[in-house]
């Protein structure tokens, strides 16, 4: 895909005239097609018919180039013309940084992708925001069957939506998706059997970067999480991550590893200074957790910062950096080292209703013992164990994270 990037806008040179409409003229369009060989069919004959070509639009093949090259940086709109990114030129005559930044243009390319008409709107373009980086970080490290790629989408877009044909609606949806697939293959981002995805070696360095994950040799922290206030048994995990990453992926790596829900706000509190989502709902002064990276507030050992997850219930976590190591070959962070003690049900209470609800389950005497049961899912008071930690199935959940 990088050459006919390449070839795109080599054929801009000084600028191309555009439509009124802001789009290539046909004259182009045909040139284009056969010089890009983008296996688009100019005025395609059905039957005895022809169906003529009346824009640019209406050829994907060109279109997806077109628009993959502006998302890319190397050329934009000025005034009616196509014009090339002046500082965008030493891209192509250097294959690799062409190759990352088509394929870091790709975020940014649902219309393209995905375009709706009068009759279908996209599910997966419309959420490609939130989907798009939850497909990358699903994919690093890892093949992945397509199915799970597909589930995963359709949970991510189908919440937002009414649901007419919901059958129909999660067909095209994973008919979004494989297109996707097919467009990342083509790019060389992806491998594909017949049943998984695997990101190539270049994509996954990639994503390597953008997630700030360390690669073989670079530091990697090891922190403990210990939620405040608990006992009989402390609850606590030690995880290996790496030092890059922002923090608003640490909430995502702690809400797996801890066994939470992930459905409620979060807060983390370093030296005083908040980080979280910043909201105009917010009646606090909120730091972008998004643009902090997790060496930015634990820089040296025995750093410490409070994560606060469901701000009703409260449950505050202490964060200590315990030691720095190296990243090793072949291992893919974070890591769930171990820990102890299960994660207190979402919505029980906070600490004390948590201690609470531990003394209903011991008591089959208690008013409320069946009530507790029934509302916690339990087939019986003795399913829970406050000191069991299922690290396994924290392993695997933490490898959906992402």
């Amino acid at each position: 895909m990088q050459e006919e990037l390449r070839a795109f806008t080599e054929w801009v040179g000084a600028g191309r005239r555009l439509t009124q409409t802001g789009k290539l003229t046909l004259s182009d369009a045909r040139a284009l097609v056969a010089l890009l060989e983008t296996g688009d069919e100019i005025d395609p004959k059905i039957g005895d018919r022809v169906f003529r070509t009346k824009s640019s639009t209406e050829l994907p093949g060109l279109n997806l180039i077109v628009e993959w090259a502006k998302a890319a940086g190397l050329v934009r709109v000025v005034k009616g013309r196509l014009l090339p990114v002046k500082k965008a030129a030493p891209l192509l005559k250097d294959s690799e940084r062409l190759w990352e930044a088509a394929f870091t243009a790709v975020g940014k390319m649902s219309e393209a992708l995905f375009p709706n008409n009068y009759w279908y709107t996209s599910l997966v373009g419309e959420e490609f925001t939130l989907i798009w980086p939850a497909l990358l970080r699903t994919l690093y490290g890892r093949p992945v069957p397509i199915a799970d790629l597909r589930e995963l989408a359709w949970k991510i877009a189908s919440p937002y939506y009414e649901m007419r044909d919901p059958q129909a609606q999660r067909r095209m949806a994973d008919q979004d998706l494989d297109r996707l697939l097919a467009v990342l293959v083509r790019l060389g981002a992806v491998e594909l059997t017949e049943e998984t995805a695997t990101l190539t070696p270049r994509a996954a360095n990639a994503v390597r970067r953008r997630l700030g994950e360390a690669a073989p040799g670079e530091p990697i922290y090891q922190i403990r999480v210990t939620l405040q206030e608990s006992a009989h048994p402390v609850i606590w995990r030690r995880l290996l991550v790496s030092p890059g990453i922002t923090i608003d992926r640490l909430h995502d790596i702690l809400v797996a590893a801890m066994g939470w829900e992930g459905r409620h706000l979060h807060l983390f509190t370093v030296g005083g200074v908040l980080y979280g989502e910043p909201s105009p709902e917010w009646d606090l002064d909120v730091v972008d957790e998004k643009k902090t990276s997790l060496a930015e507030v634990l820089a040296q050992v025995g750093a410490a910062m409070e994560y606060e997850y469901d701000l009703g219930d409260s449950w505050r976590h202490d964060i200590v950096l315990e030691e720095i190591l190296t990243a090793e070959e072949g291992v893919r962070y974070p890591v769930l080292v171990d820990g102890v003690g299960a994660c207190p049900p979402e919505d029980v209470g906070g600490i004390g209703g948590y201690a609470y609800f531990r003394l209903v389950l011991t008591d089959p005497e208690h008013d409320e013992h069946d009530e507790y049961v029934r509302w916690a899912g339990l087939e019986s008071a003795q399913e829970f164990d406050p000191a069991r930690f299922a690290v396994e199935a924290a392993r695997r959940a933490l490898a959906s994270a992402g």
